[in-house]
């Protein structure tokens, strides 16, 4: 066994799974693919899960101008879209005079995350197929009853089979004021030969009403751990 197929072999326990020699396993070995977050930017928001979500800023007079439905923060490395929600009337009585509604959109912020790329070989996403691990960390905004979607996907060689996915969409309780990081997970386990993309995605639902509050994510992650599963 040469130095680096061993160093890897033991940095990562990798006890029967499969190690091909004719893989560069000194490149394996520096890109470390197993345990630690294949995400780039995985806080765009500049926020830590590890402290308090800050408190929306509320402003003194109102804002003027058209309404603002784009997040601040640094999305490089992410694809974002913005979905404007219809106005939601349905808990008006007839002929009330409503002088505003609040405005709602979803934010979402997609990743392709290439298995191979990062460091990972084929023989080890269809034999021994590790646990994919995924974590996500979201703001209790209270905007709404649904302020949060997850979905992710495991894809094959062509970016377009879905091999396995998993989606949350978790409902809020807004009967009592709370504002802390929810955080959701998923571990993908015995999903089959050919996995080569993970494709991540999560949906923040905004809200606009004489300014923009937001909902906010941090800490979110897809890692590959050395653990082999059974289906």
């Amino acid at each position: 066994m040469s130095e680096w197929k061993k160093r890897c072999a033991e940095e990562w326990s990798l006890q029967g799974a499969p190690m091909p020699d004719r893989h560069d396993w000194k490149s394996v070995y520096e890109a470390k693919p197993l345990g630690r977050n294949l995400l780039k930017n995985p806080s765009p928001h500049g926020v830590s899960k590890d402290t308090p979500p800050p408190e929306p800023d509320l402003p003194e007079v109102p804002r003027h101008g058209p309404p603002c439905f784009q997040p601040d923060g640094d999305f490089s490395s992410w694809t974002t879209s913005t979905e404007i929600l219809p106005y939601d009337s349905s808990g008006i009585p007839a002929g009330a005079v409503v002088c505003q509604l609040p405005q709602y959109s979803w934010f979402t912020m997609e990743q392709v995350v290439d298995l191979k790329a990062e460091g990972l070989w084929e023989e080890l996403l269809d034999d021994f197929q590790p646990e994919i691990f995924i974590q996500d960390w979201y703001e209790e905004s209270q905007l709404h009853e649904s302020i949060f979607e997850l979905h992710v996907k495991l894809l094959g060689a062509d970016k377009s089979t879905v091999i396995s996915e998993h989606s949350a969409n978790p409902t809020e309780d807004r009967s009592a004021y709370s504002h802390t990081w929810k955080g959701v997970s998923h571990v993908f386990s015995g999903y089959g030969p050919g996995v080569r993309y993970v494709h991540f995605q999560h949906r923040l639902k905004n809200q606009y009403l004489n300014g923009f509050y937001g909902t906010l994510s941090s800490g979110t992650s897809v890692m590959v751990r050395p653990t082999k599963t059974s289906a």
